[in-house]
């Protein structure tokens, strides 16, 4: 049986005893010769694997999302003892909303909240500061010399003398704007934490954390009191808080491609059937990951969904095809091996390129990234059994309802035998030369405008406060609280000084690093700097009564070296080889981040020598930093990758480059509008959307190869490439259609999230679906009109399993 089983002159075989079961290729014989084993195995593997997916684990890990392998992040790791807890931490702003800080009632709170924080799992303890810790200190010079303690010292009581000597303890320790508000109207719990809990060793569970934290602000808050947190393990754990939505989500999006596709069939079993094997792909990578040892975190929680997604478009091809052969009456174990035969070479290309899409994301050294590549790349190899085989198998069993065939039968009569619907019919103009040629000139326009725009596309976060969340989200509130209260926001680039054993304090040192804190204060987006170097001018204020005039760097080097005795911890280190220059910014903006660093690094470039070194970049701002510089030189790289591969899998699949060509510039030109998109919508280029841009290629591919395909069958067979066309588009290009415009809708419900980083995604992703839908069925003819010979076609003839075979 070589005709292709779409053509209306092929064989039909009612009766499955009149089939030849030795047929058809290795694969085919292998699972429709073998049904029940198939099935039993399938049902075991499900069982099994649903029970692992079950003890699934949601959690986030500081160290997966920064670029452990760039130079400033080795930089910080090396360092990050000396740091003081300057990597992953919290602040808790606890605000009085009548008076100000100094009152019996908040310090009082203020102690409780420091003591409860103090106990919470996988705190840094030694490192922790507020004012109620021992390494929150004031220096001064009195007349008996250098003097100083802790700012709240034992003896307070809350009486008014008592807060009378904390204030002068405040405003003698250098912690305004940095501890205490400039207005006095709140302090901060500086709360740095560890990546394992000590007491399990076990990853720190962010969200566990995220609600012993909400735990506390509902104890605390009140009518008189605020309590406000930012810092990376409350935005984790707030994305994992709004999960539960994002299951919401994933539920209606189930439930509209569900819907849509019930009303296109007319058939429930086989609807039914498309979902359950859909669904079945996901509980299977669940339980993979599990196996593996794999957790799923707020980044690539999306990813089930895409798979599900995936599995609707190939299943309802193969859905499709079983129900046009079952109307023209062919028995349904016979149409669903017709089926396999003439989609699972073009499945099987599309899901690889999918893969590919997800699995080129490994380049890029970031090992969040690089978990989702691996997550969705699992979840896409499933779909090559439970999509390709394991619904074909299903449907052979079930068929279709007989008036959901006859229904496919009487359309497909009216399209072949009358007058072709409006937009069938304007589709087919772009087979002819005149609609052909204006197609790709206007394409042709749109990619140079998009390119035009892209070109604005900027690398890194384009917003203040956490990206990932809503400007008006209670995280972005507090953060902008913060900000605006205190001169050290939580956007610190910390800049580290290594020198010999002892030299730190030197005056050569200290002038270095002043004149560079000077540098960066210059800067738009720095709000302050803090380091030795200030302390040691501020001390020399105290050794000459006060007197301003003497707030500078004094050339004496046991003079200098005095001040590090009372110095904070996190200035210097204890054998005096490191110092810490902490520039705190206005925000974590791309160009905010690009200006500091890019002056760091001219400077340092200038003044390191073998002894000196001043080197980027830890704190919140300076990983963010690495991390944009990371995204930015992968984002090209892997669009090459994922195209090279894309390519190469088209090559095998046609072997003609034509082909290739009229497959792939759809491609381009949807990528090409899709940052174009993102400069339009305020979009910056990050690790949460630097996924998408791939995962539109090697989805979008789909589409395109699902309608060339059987184009290409139909011009091998000697039909123009008009008749070609038309019949993909009964055959495939309904589907296309359908699961392009579904899939759209369905993704587009999440701009709507809470999640930021959810609707952007959603936002992109149905931008994606619907352009490479109209790119398969639009561009695709119009580029097949210049390109594609029936020549191209032949050259598919001898490739075995290939299409229609």
């Amino acid at each position: 049986m070589h005709a292709d089983s779409s053509t209306p002159n092929q064989p039909v075989v009612a009766r499955l005893e009149d089939f030849d079961t030795r047929s058809g290729s290795l694969l085919e014989r292998v699972f429709f010769n073998h049904r029940p084993w198939v099935m039993l195995v399938c049902l075991a593997l499900t069982l099994v694997l649903g029970w692992l997916g079950s003890q699934l684990r949601l959690n986030a890990s500081f160290e997966k999302t920064i670029p452990t392998s760039h130079p400033y992040i080795v930089n910080y790791l090396a360092h990050k003892g000396d740091l003081a807890g300057q990597g992953n931490a919290l602040r808790l702003v606890v605000q009085a909303k009548q008076g100000t800080i100094f009152d019996k009632g908040y310090l009082d709170a203020l102690q409780k909240i420091n003591d409860e924080i103090f106990l919470l799992p996988g705190v840094d303890r030694p490192f922790m500061k507020s004012l109620w810790t021992s390494n929150t200190r004031w220096v001064a010079v009195t007349e008996e010399g250098l003097d100083g303690g802790p700012v709240i010292p034992d003896t307070f009581d809350g009486s008014p003398a008592s807060l009378a000597e904390l204030r002068a303890n405040v405003e003698r320790s250098g912690e305004i704007g940095q501890l205490v508000a400039g207005d006095f109207q709140s302090s901060i719990v500086f709360v740095p934490l560890l990546d394992r809990n000590p007491e399990t060793g076990k990853a720190l569970d962010y969200g566990d954390l995220s609600r012993q934290i909400e735990v506390l602000r509902g104890k605390y808050a009140s009518d008189t009191l605020e309590i406000r947190v930012t810092g990376f393990a409350k935005v984790v754990g707030d994305l994992i808080e709004g999960l539960q939505q994002v299951l919401l989500f994933f539920l209606l999006a189930l439930a509209i491609t569900t819907v849509v596709l019930f009303a296109y069939t007319r058939c429930a079993r086989s609807t039914a059937l498309v979902v359950a094997c859909s669904l079945v792909a996901v509980v299977w990578q669940f339980g993979l990951l599990a196996l593996f040892g794999y957790e799923l975190d707020p980044y690539s929680v999306l990813v089930p969904f895409l798979v599900f997604a995936i599995g609707m478009s190939h299943g309802a091809q193969k859905m499709n095809g079983i129900m046009q052969d079952i109307g023209r009456g062919t028995h349904r174990v016979v149409a669903a091996r017709y089926t396999f035969r003439r989609l699972f070479m073009a499945g099987l290309t599309a899901l690889l390129c999918d893969a590919v899409g997800f699995a080129v994301l490994v380049i890029i050294q970031i090992k969040v990234i690089q978990d989702l590549a691996l997550i969705a790349s699992i979840g896409v190899a499933v779909l090559i059994f439970t999509n390709l085989v394991l619904l074909p198998v299903l449907l052979s069993y079930t068929g279709v309802g007989a008036k959901a065939a006859a229904r496919s039968l009487r359309e497909e009569a009216v399209l072949d035998g009358g007058k072709r619907p409006w937009l069938w019919a304007l589709l087919d103009h772009f087979t002819q030369k005149r609609w052909a040629a204006a197609a790709i000139v206007a394409s042709a326009l749109m990619a140079a405008g998009g390119y035009a725009v892209s070109l604005n596309l900027k690398i890194g976060d384009l917003d203040a406060g956490a990206s990932e969340l809503r400007p008006d989200s209670r995280y972005n509130r507090d953060n902008a609280y913060q900000i605006s209260h205190y001169s050290a926001s939580a956007d610190i680039l910390t800049v580290m000084v290594t020198t010999p054993v002892d030299q730190c304090t030197t005056y050569g040192t200290l002038a270095q690093l002043d004149s560079l804190a000077w540098r960066l204060e210059q800067l738009p987006g720095v709000e302050s700097t803090n380091s030795m170097a200030a302390l040691s001018k501020l001390a020399m204020v105290g050794y000459n009564e006060g007197n301003f005039k003497w707030l500078e760097l004094l050339p004496n080097d046991g003079a200098l070296g005095g001040v590090q005795t009372r110095a904070p911890r996190e200035l210097f280190n204890q054998n005096c080889s490191f110092l810490a220059l902490y520039v705190y910014l206005q925000d974590h903006k791309a160009e905010t981040l690009s200006r500091v660093v890019r002056e760091v690094e001219t400077f340092a470039a200038a003044h390191n020598t073998d002894d000196v070194q001043f080197k980027l970049a830890a704190g919140s701002a300076g990983i963010a930093a690495a991390t944009n510089i990371v995204v930015g030189q992968a984002m090209h790289e892997m669009l090459l990758w994922v195209y090279a591969a894309v390519v190469v899998l088209c090559w095998i699949t046609f072997r003609s480059w034509r082909a290739v060509v009229v497959a792939v510039l759809p491609l381009v030109l949807t990528s090409i509008l899709c940052e174009a998109l993102m400069v339009w919508l305020g979009m910056g280029v990050k690790v949460a959307t630097l996924p998408v841009i791939a995962l539109g290629v090697g989805i979008g591919v789909d589409y395109a190869l699902y309608v060339l395909s059987i184009t290409l069958a139909r011009m091998r067979e000697g039909a123009s490439l008009s008749d070609a066309y038309h019949h993909a588009l009964q055959f495939t290009g309904r589907v296309v259609m359908l699961t392009g415009i579904t899939l759209a809708l369905a993704v587009g419900t999440w701009a709507f999230s809470p999640i930021k980083f959810q609707a952007d995604m959603g936002i992109l992703l149905a931008f994606m679906f619907v352009w490479n839908m109209v790119g398969a069925l639009v561009l695709l003819p119009a580029l097949g009109y210049f390109l594609l010979r029936p020549a191209e076609a032949e050259s598919m003839a001898g490739v075995p399993g290939r299409v229609a075979a």
